[in-house]
């Protein structure tokens, strides 16, 4: 069964840098972490989940604001079966459990359509704070 762990999260001043990690594992059968889409979501308490970013098998980055697109860089390591999203000029309006999916169709679709209609499974999450 599919599975990704999210890690890399804390506390962090404005304007910090922080580096998330997901790792994935549990593929269906036939089919390498390379086959797959990575998704980065948020939710912040009494807010709606919002995507973040997404890299699909061939590399190819989303984003899904033009404010993440100008501060964070999704990449992806096939080798050690993880995606990484690096954060600078972090602010508190990025305080928000992040969670990463893994979507074996492999590609990332219009930042305007619905994540909802994905269906993804969302891991666990990681929180990260924003705060002086």
């Amino acid at each position: 069964q599919l599975q990704v762990v999210e890690s890399g999260g804390g506390l962090v001043q404005p304007g910090g840098s922080l580096r998330l990690s997901c790792a994935a594992s549990g593929f269906s059968s036939g089919l390498t972490f390379d086959r797959y889409a990575i998704f980065w979501s948020r939710q912040a308490p009494g807010k709606e989940r919002e995507g973040v970013s997404c890299i699909a098998n061939s590399g190819g980055a989303t984003y899904y604001t033009n404010s993440m697109r100008d501060r964070f860089t999704i990449s992806r390591d096939n080798a050690k079966n993880t995606v990484s999203l690096q954060m600078s000029a972090l602010e508190p309006e990025d305080s928000a459990v992040y969670y990463c999916a893994a979507d074996r169709r492999g590609l990332c679709p219009h930042t305007q359509s619905p994540l909802a209609k994905l269906n993804l499974d969302w891991g666990q999450g990681t929180q990260v704070t924003v705060s002086s």
